[in-house]
């Protein structure tokens, strides 16, 4: 099995900053994709940024120049740096991971959703 635990959330006044962690656990093999999600009330569940094994990196366009997406490979933990943060930015934030376990299995997994709360 797999865990994803997120940290890092929080509230912020506009155009503070905010840094969020995910560290996966488990039975892993290696990682491909890693990337965040958020889900803002009422509101479809939308990439935010993706990073592959590579380091090439994916940004939703209502983040570009504000968010940089990393990742640690060694501790097989993805980050997000937010700055100049919007209230529109407010949402639960989700990271997932798409990774090969020891058994050879290919799998997809997801964190448990850390609060972001943007106040103007």
């Amino acid at each position: 099995q797999v865990q994803l635990v997120e940290s890092g959330g929080g509230l912020v006044q506009a155009g503070g900053s905010l840094r969020l962690s995910c560290a996966a656990s488990g039975s892993i093999l290696s990682i491909n994709v890693m990337g965040w999600y958020r889900q803002a009330p009422g509101k479809q569940r939308e990439l935010v940024a993706a990073i592959t094994s590579g380091g090439d990196t994916n940004y939703a366009n209502s983040v570009k120049g504000r968010f940089t997406i990393s990742r640690d490979n060694a501790k097989y933990t993805v980050y997000l740096q937010m700055n100049s943060l919007k209230p529109e930015d407010t949402a639960v934030y989700y990271c997932n991971m798409a990774l090969i376990e020891y058994s050879g299995r290919y799998n997809d997994y997801w964190g448990q959703g850390t609060q972001v709360t943007v106040s103007s």
